[in-house]
Parts: structure tokens; C-alpha cells; sequence
């Protein structure tokens, strides 16, 4: 597969009158063309900041990229002036937002919001993008696009408006599509329909898509890869498959056990106990540490680097050293991996020990 993205020790903070809070402590992952690449995790693990890093569009001040580095096409985006970042954003990156009607500009036809980028990045005249525009509502199911293209976004019902979101940041065939939580805000029927548009989509104009989510059954639904995320950093790595049938860090775990299945009660849901840590002062050692019921002394004096599992599957976790004692994921965890996998199947292709 072509490498189209690549980020290296990328580390973001927000300066606050409390201190600088380390949202992102050093991430590094690839991405590659007409792949979907999910982020999991709890709110606050750093997911959002993470694409909007890529997209140039972290707020400065508060915030600030402190280091590493973002290769897109042989260019370090971290380096790049604001005009610069202009050219590509839209253009060869772009975002679906969770929030479609804060996407939109209430006061303006949805036809002229998606006319912008296809005038400023392909230099159409207004006749010519106009028919694109037309084109594209059709592209993510807006029926009679011809009329709709002059009505405003509170014409048209949640679902829809997220499908103009959606062609809004394909206008310009972008090489990479960010979704942040794209269907958090919709019901699961017509959430169901957009994460089936975008997966059409992505066939039809091979884009790579990074996907961020909370909900794993998602991520089953959609996804090549998964980045489990915990505070600020990525601690576990690999294909669906890796994370379902096969998963090594406690978090994962405590992630898989959590999500309800249709065959599963109430008494089988596994909570992770605790709060995830305060990223002013972040812990010593694994931040999971205080909440992993796993925990060795190793995990609050040293922090894991990233075992690996397999030429696909990393994950940062003391259990993976050759010294840690064997430990098996919880009954409730199993029966969940099982039924996911189950899913799968049917639907898709140095420390002290002690």
C-alpha cells in the first residue's frame, strides 16, 4: 500500500491558567491510500486534537504543536505558513465535522457553502461548479439536488445535513478525509446509512479516511485499522482483527467489555474503574496504571514503549515483557471479543516485575 501520511512524536499542549495540559504526549502512526485508520478512546484521550493537528487548525494561542513531525506528500505540515496550510486544507485534506449544523452557515444556501472550495481550490467558474455541486448532493443521496442546491441547512433534516457536510469535504476530491465522530449526533438508522455512504465513497474516489469515535461498534463496521488512544497517547495498534480477536492492553479490554451486544445483560458490562489522569501532571510511569486492576510496580516507575505483537499489532503494556507474568482478559471481555469477532465474520471480510 502507498504511504500517503505519516506522523512521527507528534506532542501538542494548550497553555491554561493552570498549567499546560499535554493533549497529545508523542503520537506516531502512517496512513495509507484508500485505507480507513479508526481512533478510539474515552473524551479527552486526545483523538480530536490529533485531526485537527493535521488539518493546521489547532487555536494559537492556547494551543501550540511543541514537536515532531506531520509528512504529507514529502512536506513537514508542522512547518508550513498559514497561507501555505490554505492550499491544502480543503483541497487535498479534509474534515467532516460532528456537529453538522455548526458546520454550516445558517445564512447561506448549501449550494454556495460547497461552491467555495470547488472556486478557490479547482478555479471554477461559478456555472461549472455550480453543476459539480449538483453532482456531488447527488454523490451522498440528497434527492432532487437541482432544487436543493439553493435551500438553507435548516431545510433539510439531520441526516442530510451531515450528507452536504459530506460533500462539502469532498469537493475538491481530497487525498484524505477526517472524520470526527461524524454520526455521534444522528440516530442509528441513518447513522447506519452515512457510514455505508462514506464506505462507497472511499471505493469510488480512493481516499484514505481517518475516523474518530468512542464507539467500538463502529469502528467493527468501518475500519482497516484501529489506534486505541489514552491519555494523549496511542497505547495500543493494529488491524480490526488485531484489536477484536486479539487484544493486549487492559485498556482495550476494559473498552471491549464496556460495549453492550445484543446477546449480552446488564451484569455482563465492565466498567473501567476510576478517571482518566490529570495531563498538567501527567503520571509516572503508565498513565492507565491507577485504573489497570493489572497494574505491576513497573507500571507507576517506568512507561511501556510499544511491545510488538505482530508485523501489524503494537500495544504499550508492561504484560507484554517476556518477565510479566501471563494474564488472560476478563470472562465478560472474552464473551464480548467472541461476539465480535462472531460479527466480523458474518459481516466483513527493564523493571521490577513484582
Amino acid at each position: 500500500m502507498n504511504k500517503i501520511l505519516e506522523v512521527k512524536d507528534l506532542k501538542v499542549n494548550f497553555e491554561t491558567y493552570g498549567g499546560s495540559v499535554q493533549a497529545v504526549r508523542g503520537i506516531s502512526f502512517d496512513l495509507h491510500k484508500g485505507e480507513t485508520l479508526a481512533i478510539v478512546g474515552e473524551s479527552g484521550s486526545g483523538k480530536s486534537v490529533t485531526t485537527k493537528a493535521l488539518m493546521g487548525l489547532i487555536p494559537t494561542p492556547p494551543g501550540k504543536i511543541t514537536s515532531g513531525e506531520i509528512l504529507f506528500n514529502g512536506k513537514d505540515l508542522t512547518k508550513l505558513k498559514e497561507k501555505e496550510l490554505e492550499k491544502i486544507r480543503g483541497r487535498d485534506i479534509s474534515m467532516i465535522f460532528q456537529d453538522p449544523m455548526t458546520s454550516l452557515n445558517p445564512t447561506m444556501k448549501i449550494g454556495n457553502q460547497i461552491m467555495e472550495g470547488l472556486i478557490k481550490h479547482q478555479n471554477m467558474d461559478k456555472g461549472k461548479a455550480k453543476r459539480r455541486v449538483i453532482e456531488l448532493l447527488e454523490l451522498v443521496g440528497i434527492p432532487n439536488p437541482s432544487a436543493r442546491v439553493n435551500q438553507y441547512p435548516h431545510q433539510f433534516s439531520g441526516g442530510m445535513r451531515q450528507r452536504v457536510v459530506i460533500a462539502v469535504a469532498l469537493a475538491c476530491n481530497p487525498k484524505i478525509l477526517l472524520a470526527d465522530e461524524p454520526t455521534t449526533a444522528l440516530d442509528v438508522t441513518i447513522q447506519a446509512q452515512i457510514l455505508e455512504l462514506m464506505k462507497d465513497i472511499q471505493q469510488k474516489t480512493e481516499a484514505a479516511i481517518v475516523f474518530i469515535t468512542h464507539d467500538l461498534g463502529v469502528v467493527a463496521n468501518v475500519a482497516d485499522r484501529v489506534a486505541v488512544m489514552y491519555a494523549g497517547k496511542i497505547i495500543e495498534i493494529g488491524t480490526v482483527d488485531d484489536i477484536f480477536y486479539n487484544p493486549k492492553h487492559p485498556y482495550t479490554w476494559g473498552l471491549l467489555g464496556s460495549m453492550p451486544t445484543v446477546d449480552s445483560t446488564e451484569d455482563e458490562l465492565v466498567a473501567i474503574p476510576g478517571t482518566p489522569p490529570d495531563l498538567i501532571h501527567p503520571p509516572k510511569g503508565d498513565a492507565f496504571a491507577p485504573r489497570n486492576p493489572y497494574a505491576m510496580k513497573i507500571d507507576t516507575e517506568m512507561e511501556p514503549p510499544l511491545f510488538k505483537v505482530s508485523d501489524t499489532h503494537y500495544a504499550a503494556t508492561w504484560l507484554l515483557h517476556e518477565n510479566a507474568p501471563k494474564v488472560e482478559p476478563p470472562l465478560a471481555v472474552k464473551r464480548r471479543m467472541e461476539g465480535m469477532a462472531s460479527g466480523l465474520n458474518n459481516g466483513n471480510s527493564g523493571g521490577d516485575f513484582s
